[in-house]
């Protein structure tokens, strides 16, 4: 299995100032008349910037992993040295590719190929065939002198394996559109961010005869990932930024990436992956954008998001449209959130948007006052979906945890703070801001509007209209136009209580102002807790029925007075409390009709859900919940129909595809999304798991119908 670790050069981070600053002053060279000079050449330029992290040798330092030897050749043996080149130009120093020049390039590839054993006749250029020396066969012996294989007694030759790769293409924007019924290409499957399958083996009949099919362990720590299906190779992303392809029939492994972070990295999980053309791209811990070689693991470009990472995390992930990469970062600091851009083809930057509206562009005069460089909020930490009609990248904007300022507009002024709670609708190449519609101005609940934007059609006052649905934690769900933005409507789950008006004509919700919070303010009592309501679990959306099923969590709060602090800077606390008349089920299953508003039916269950949901031309629903159960419903009824234990917390959204005419389902596990704390103290009598482990189990019919 090739293992890819850390890229060539440290990152960034780790690279330090010193480092990058050698590269610029010495980082051009002379074009070299063969290989021999080129290897002298290398050596210099990589004394000067590449020693520092990855050794003097070349064989591994403290911030890089080694340019030679088995585990290197594993990545990259037998690859045409005009491969390792390009890869070398276009993504080293991280986020610079380039700076360095041809010459210099082609030199620092000449060395490596030297220093793993070969000597070409040929200089090293950038569409040079020759390829690398292969890896060296594994050792056989054993320090114990037992358990290698003896080379003195053959032994029977192993069955080839399924070469999944065997006839790849490269994925089309056609086909993210419209994904084969086979794949799970982006995250909710494609671009429009249904969470629905057309795959209908596995009925609502059958389901009772799920079993496990494979399973493979994850490194262990929170996994909020959502795997990635194609052509039978499913792709899942695990905690310390290691990126797994395995064979998505039985679960053999095919290569493995792992991300060499800079000591102290807030490590993060990712909810998703993308892929485009023939690269899988993802977000890394360090706040960089990577496409690695869908078909091996091997890093194509990597770039820096952002200059200046401090305080920022990126635990959403990416999307790609258009031939653009967008993924958001969330903060707490001084500036707000961000959207970034780069090509999907080749990483350079496109463009970045201020998701906090500063003085003198649009929305700037919604902040109540406040100066540009003291607004904070609108954070980004889940991914975009694509409306491919109308061309518009949709990404949705969390709230401000500084609420202070905004309470009370000043006289004349507007304290909506934009572009918190809001929908933004771009054009991916440019970075045009085509609409944005704000869902809840002047948030002062923490209840986010930052999930998934769902993009349909629904048959409205007897006209068919392309539509955009989301909704934030209080379980409200707004329908928009999706050329335009425009208000249609509002559903209500029916768990919240502090709006009391929404206008039909421009969906602006009035907040009751007796729940109004403040440390001026005694406490206040209100549904649903600042923690959901919903919350980041994806919806699933059956574009036939023009059903949205939606679980969520049942709670309220108790908004406390704090004189000297407070979670939110007005100077309150918030704690979770049971409703008044609960019945001890917390887990709240409802399927809700879009067109109408009206709930079709729901289902209540003691322990709480977090999981995303799935769902399925063969009727049925799947998700999971804190009590470590994956569970299928009905989707007509809301009735149970089979559960499962699993053997940790299940933190991420479900998917299904089919290899060779088999469906399969499958679960990642590894506990640490935001819905796995709070509510435990709910339910005493489930414990969580002592061991939190992380692992993908994926389930099948016992035999193929």
């Amino acid at each position: 299995m090739p293992f890819y670790k850390g890229g060539l050069w440290a990152s960034a981070a780790a690279f330090g100032l010193a480092g990058l600053a050698t590269a610029n002053a010495q980082g051009t060279a002379p074009a070299a008349t063969g290989f021999a000079e080129q290897v002298q050449q290398g050596r210099a330029l990589y004394a000067a910037n590449c020693a520092a992290c990855h050794g003097e040798t070349l064989a591994g330092g403290q911030f890089a992993g080694a340019l030679k030897g088995p585990v290197f050749l594993s990545s990259w043996g037998e690859v045409p040295v005009g491969d390792l080149e390009r890869y070398i130009r276009t993504s080293m120093p991280p986020g610079g590719g380039g700076r360095m020049g041809d010459a210099a390039y082609a030199a620092l590839t000449a060395l490596i190929v030297h220093e793993n054993g070969a000597a070409l006749d040929v200089p090293v250029t950038r569409d040079l065939a020759l390829a690398m020396p292969p890896a060296p066969p594994p050792e056989v012996r054993n320090a114990l002198g037992i358990g290698g294989i003896s080379a003195n007694h053959p032994i029977p030759a192993s069955p080839p394996p399924v070469d999944r790769f065997a006839n790849y293409t490269p994925l089309t924007a056609e086909q993210l559109a419209n994904p084969e019924p086979h794949n799970w290409l982006a995250w909710r499957r494609g671009h429009d961010g249904h969470g629905f399958s057309p795959l209908d083996q596995i009925t609502t009949a059958n389901v009772s005869r799920l079993n496990v099919a494979w399973a493979q362990a994850l490194p262990a720590g929170p996994t909020m990932n959502e795997p990635l299906v194609r052509d039978g190779v499913l792709y899942v992303f695990g905690f310390g930024d290691e990126v797994f392809a395995f064979d998505a029939a039985n679960g053999r492994p095919l290569w493995r990436y792992q991300r060499q972070l800079p000591d102290g990295t807030n490590v993060l999980s990712k909810k998703t992956m993308a892929l485009w053309d023939d690269k899988l791209i993802i977000a890394t811990s360090d706040l960089h954008l990577m496409a690695l070689d869908a078909r091996t693991g091997r890093p194509v470009w990597d770039v820096r998001m952002v200059d200046n990472p401090d305080q920022l995390r990126s635990n959403g992930g990416p999307m790609v449209a258009d031939g653009v990469v967008m993924a958001g970062l969330a903060t707490q600091r001084p500036g707000g959130g961000l959207i970034v851009a780069v090509d999907a083809a080749t990483g350079e930057h496109l463009w970045t948007f201020e998701t906090v509206a500063k003085t003198g562009t649009r929305g700037g005069d919604s902040w109540n006052g406040v100066p540009d460089a003291e607004r904070r909020g609108g954070s980004v930490w889940t991914s975009g979906t694509y409306d491919a009609v109308n061309g518009l990248a949709l990404w949705g904007v969390a709230q401000t945890y500084d609420t202070g300022p905004q309470r009370d507009r000043i006289p004349g002024g507007n304290n909506d703070g934009l572009f918190t709670n809001s929908t933004l609708a771009f054009r991916p190449r440019t970075g045009e801001l085509v609409w944005y519609f704000q869902h809840m101005a002047n948030d002062q609940y923490d209840l986010d509007w930052v999930f998934e934007r769902v993009v349909g059609t629904l048959t409205l006052n007897g006209q068919e209209r392309r539509v955009v649905m989301t909704g934030g934690k209080e379980g409200l769900f707004d329908t928009l136009d999706a050329a335009t933005g425009q208000y249609i409507s509002t559903a209500d789950l029916g768990y919240q209580d502090f709006i009391i008006a929404i206008d039909p004509v421009t969906g602006r919700k009035t907040p009751d102002p007796n729940l109004l919070p403040g440390r001026d303010q005694p406490a206040r009592f209100m549904c649903p807790h600042a923690g959901g309501g919903r919350n980041w679990s994806p919806t699933a959306f059956d574009q036939a029925t023009g059903r949205l099923f939606v679980n969520s969590r049942d709670t309220c709060m108790e908004v406390v007075p704090n004189q000297e602090g407070g979670f939110l800077s007005s100077g309150v606390d918030i704690y979770y409390s049971a409703r008044p008349d609960s019945d001890g089920n917390y887990g709240l299953l409802q399927a809700l009709d879009m067109a109408s508003g009206e709930i079709v039916w729901e289902h209540r269950r003691r322990a709480p859900y977090d999981v995303g949901m799935l769902a399925t031309a063969g009727g049925l629903l799947f998700t999971g919940a804190m009590d470590r159960e994956f569970l299928a419903y009905d989707q007509a009824t809301g009735r149970q129909l089979w559960r499962t234990g699993l053997t940790g917390v299940p933190n991420a959204s479900p998917i299904t595809y089919a290899v060779d005419g088999r469906q399969y389902v499958a679960v990642v596990t590894g506990m640490g999304n935001p819905l796995a704390f709070g509510l435990p103290n709910f339910t005493p009598e489930l414990p969580l798991p002592p061991v939190n482990s992380a692992s993908i189990t994926v389930f099948a019919l016992d035999d193929a119908e």
